[in-house]
């Protein structure tokens, strides 16, 4: 969808402005490195350029700004510095706004194992349940001041595009050059007809286009507002990360973010050495062993999902185990709901013990005072669900389509996933444009 040709879902839609139609991201200011940069063979054989190093080095500025001194003073050496892997993680003054928070960091998870000071791992907090937000990535190709080429999914998630900044127009009749709005313009590569292939592309088989992605989080104890980043174009990390991130989101009902489990667990992140393989120059499998990011999270599964139950003020009993398949008996523990009388149901309950479920059959086996707790999820049919969501501005097959992706198809006739669906709607109907941008980031719209 074109910036000017944005139509609007619904008649209850969020106003549309200049800046309010942009692909969500999450604000970051300050970047924690993966590894180092060593001199290459050639510079270390010059002592004043061992001893700028070295001086750079203690000074704990960017190996960017060692490079560039460097080369001022040797412009003969035309690749001063090259990365190294190494089990730490590197935090500079000059990556950060706020110059305070590298130490912070350190002082909080840094640890000597016999080289120093280091920060071999630290806890992180992700801030969206959505693991694309958390993790962005893209193939992408740099020049030696910006991003050349890369790649873009379509609107669908079908098609893999490969994108370019597009050339600056010119006005007609002069050289004057126009003004453009929001940034840079994009455009398709023209060369390959905009698709992103990287059997057939150039940079790709030379090396140029690689994989480019990003962690995105917050580190307990540290303060600030902005998120920060560590970047990583390890396919095998962020494959395993995706891993971990989709199982944990499965044992919390679709959560991510914040704190894991009441006893304030986190995940960590650190470096393990493992044995990668690739195919080397002349087509044969080779093994070598690198240090990759890892996502850990110390929790107790059994537990996790012990909590998530306990959280559920609606109790079931289902010895026969066909309540899986949206049948059996439902127990509601006493009401104490304000203006329900003893020996009332709530509304929505007493649909569900009559029968009229939306599809579901579901009988009340408690004593006359069965309800839900107040603040608790309350089993609820269908309709309230699509009167909640227009009063919400959100489109019905939109809500559908995200629900199904998140809890599953089954969320429908089970009455502890309508109870759950409908407790997340309630939860943001004070700010129904958050629950908006989830919906548009699950199934593609953005």
């Amino acid at each position: 969808m074109n910036h000017g040709e944005i139509a609007l879902r619904s008649a209850q839609a969020a106003p549309v402005t200049v800046l309010g139609h942009r692909i969500k991201r999450i604000p970051t200011a300050g970047k924690i490195h993966a590894g180092i940069q060593i001199l290459t063979p050639d510079a270390a054989k010059h002592r004043d350029i061992v001893a700028i190093y070295e001086q750079g080095v203690a000074q704990n500025i960017s190996f960017q700004k060692i490079s560039h001194r460097i080369l001022k003073q040797f412009p003969q050496i035309k690749k001063p510095l090259i990365p190294k892997n190494v089990p730490w993680f590197t935090v500079r003054p000059e990556d950060f706004p706020n110059r305070d928070i590298p130490g912070q960091i350190m002082h909080l998870y840094g640890e000597d194992r016999g080289e120093g000071r280091r920060l071999y791992r630290f806890p992180v907090i992700f801030p969206t349940d959505i693991w694309q937000l958390i993790m962005p990535h893209e193939l992408a190709t740099w020049s030696a001041n910006e991003k050349r080429y890369w790649s873009e999914y379509s609107a669908d998630g079908r098609t893999r595009h490969c994108m370019m900044f597009a050339p600056a127009k010119v006005a007609a009749g002069s050289t004057r050059i126009i003004r453009t709005f929001g940034g840079r313009a994009k455009q398709l590569r023209p060369d390959n007809h905009g698709i992103c292939d990287p059997e057939c592309c150039p940079q790709f088989q030379a090396r140029q286009c690689n994989l480019s992605g990003r962690f995105v989080f917050y580190v307990p104890g540290v303060q600030s507002i902005d998120a920060f980043e560590l970047a990583t174009n390890s396919i095998y990390a962020m494959s395993r990360a995706i891993e971990r991130l989709e199982a944990v989101s499965c044992l919390r009902g679709g959560k991510i973010g914040g704190y894991l489990d009441s006893n304030r667990s986190t995940f960590y992140i650190t470096k393990m050495l493992r044995e990668v393989s690739r195919i080397g120059d002349d087509g044969r499998p080779v093994k070598t062993a690198h240090w990759i990011i890892e996502l850990q999270a110390s929790i107790d599964v059994a537990m996790l999902l012990t909590n998530q139950c306990d959280g559920e003020a609606l109790r079931l009993t289902d010895p026969s185990g066909t309540l899986l398949n949206g049948t059996g008996p439902v127990e509601l523990e006493p009401a104490n709901v304000a203006g329900d009388e003893p020996g009332e149901l709530p509304d929505s309950a007493a649909r569900i013990a009559a029968g009229d479920d939306g599809g579901a059959t579901v009988q009340n086996s408690g004593a006359p005072n069965a309800g839900a707790g107040e603040g608790s999820l309350e089993p609820t049919d269908l309709g309230e669900m699509w009167v909640l969501l227009g009063e919400m501005g959100i489109v019905r097959s939109d809500f559908e389509s995200y629900a199904a992706k998140k809890w599953g198809s089954g969320w429908r006739i089970n009455p502890r996933g309508r109870a759950r669906v409908y407790d997340e709607l309630k939860r943001h109907t004070s700010h129904p444009e958050g629950l908006k941008d989830q919906i548009e980031t699950v199934i593609g719209l953005v």
